[in-house]
This record gives C-alpha cells, structure tokens and sequence, in this order.
C-alpha cells in the first residue's frame, strides 16, 4: 500500500494526499481515490466526472500505462446519481472483487446459491479472492433447511477476509425462467442485502448485476428492479455502488438510472 501511495504521490502530486469526501477509486488500482472524485457536485441530479484537466488526464494515462488495466478509460464509465442529500447512486465498469470504500463499513454482495459454498462467475470470484477463509465462514451459517443456508431473496453476511471490502453480503437471486415470481425475488435480494448491511452499520455497498448470469434475468428488466429497490431502501447508507464488468450490462444499468433518477 505504500508504494502504491508513494506511486500516486509521485504522478499527482501532493494534492493526492488531501482529504477528500470521496470514497471509491476509480482506478482499478489499489491507490486510494487517486482523482478525488467530488460528491459535492451531488447538487445536479446527475453528473459524469470529465477528467479534461491535462495535468489529470496524463497523469491517469501514465497510471493506466503503469498498471496495464486501462485505469484513465475505467475512471471516465463511473457515474454518480444523487439519491438524497446524503445518500448516492454510484454506477462504474469493473471488477467488484477489488472494490473498497473505506475498507471498514463497506461491503460486496455475493451472488451466491442457495449452499453458499462458493460457484461459478462472480460468486467463484469473490471466493478465490476473499481466500479459503470464506469458504469456512460460510460453513458455519446455519442451514434453514437441509444444504440450504441462505433461500432465494434473503441475504447473509460474513467478513471479507483477504478481499479489500470489509464485509461480504451473500444474497441469492432468481432462476428467471424457474421462479415462481422472479420479480420479487430479485427484489427481495437487493432489498434484504441493505438491510443486511444497515444492521451491521455499513456505508457503503457495491453490488454486481444479480441473476444477470447464468441465472438468465433479462438485463432491462433486472436494472429496472435493482435500481428502483436502491432507490426506495437505501436510506442510511453514504453510497450504493454497482461495480459491472460487462460494457453490455454497464450500458443498460446507466440507461436505467437516467431513466429512473433523472426525474
């Protein structure tokens, strides 16, 4: 982490190093919010953060060159609605398992199944990078009925262990094609994983596109759902953030949100 902010120092400059109100990177790189991004400029429904200043946008290339992830065109697909005056919508590409707010009241959701055990997609991500730790933590949640610890819509938590979130909420989301009411169910999931983390006095959240896999949920319908639930249940909470790894399902969840909180 050191070298990391000495890294970060030494392409920003000093500036680097003042507070700022910002919580997530937007980097996929482990300096800590090395843009600064300003959610002071909530006071719009909506804003994009253009990164025009020459001196950030060579300083973001030179990053992007150096971490070979492509950090300054990651930093410019992070979108922030203003849910209330304390309360945001963050929209971004990436990969949720190197998502962090604060490393203390944040959390990812799992996509989980029903076992909990660990799968395929993200849910088999989060658990290779969260460590054998979680896998063992999961064993402990008390099954509800037989192999069963976490049903369809509800939601459980366990610590992040290696991941750089504080916390892991495990949620389940629909088979579309195999549940009885896949509406609800979806909604239940994104709906109890907050509660879930106001319980624990989290603050922040990050969720991928549940049941967007191989689970077969329509992408439009899906964010339809997840941003609307978000929107109704996330009071309590600094920043909601869905960290989106295909350019498919990033495109429709920002659609959406334009859509749904530009009202």
């Amino acid at each position: 982490m050191r070298s990391s902010i000495r890294l970060c120092t030494a392409i920003l400059g000093p500036a680097f190093l003042r507070p700022t109100t910002a919580r997530t990177s937007a980097f996929s790189s482990p300096c800590p919010n090395p843009i600064g991004l300003d959610h002071r400029r909530r006071q719009n429904p909506i804003f994009l953060r253009t990164l025009n200043s020459s001196r950030f946008a060579a300083a973001g290339a030179k990053l992007a060159r150096m971490s070979g992830r492509g950090g300054y065109a990651e930093a410019q697909k992070l979108v922030s609605f203003s849910l209330s005056p304390t309360s945001a919508l963050v929209i971004q590409k990436g990969d949720i398992t190197k998502w962090s707010a604060d490393g203390s009241s944040d959390a990812i959701a799992n996509p989980a199944n029903e076992r909990m055990l660990g799968g395929g997609g993200a849910d088999g991500a989060i658990h290779r990078a969260a460590g054998p730790e979680l896998l063992e933590a999961c064993y402990k949640v008390p099954e509800v009925r037989p192999g069963i610890r976490c049903p369809t819509g509800e939601a459980r938590i366990t610590p992040g262990f290696r991941l750089p979130a504080s916390h892991v909420i495990h949620t389940v989301g629909p088979i579309y094609d195999a549940d009885s009411n896949p509406q609800a169910s979806l909604t239940n999931a994104y709906r109890n994983s907050l509660t879930v983390a106001k319980e624990k006095k989290l603050q922040y959240v990050a969720f991928p596109a549940i049941s967007c896999g191989v689970y077969g949920y329509p992408y439009d319908e899906a964010a339809t759902i997840a941003i609307s639930t978000i929107k109704e249940s996330s009071d309590g909470l600094k920043e909601v953030h869905f960290v989106l790894f295909s350019d498919d399902i990033y495109n429709v969840w920002l659609s959406k949100a334009k859509e749904l909180l530009q009202q």
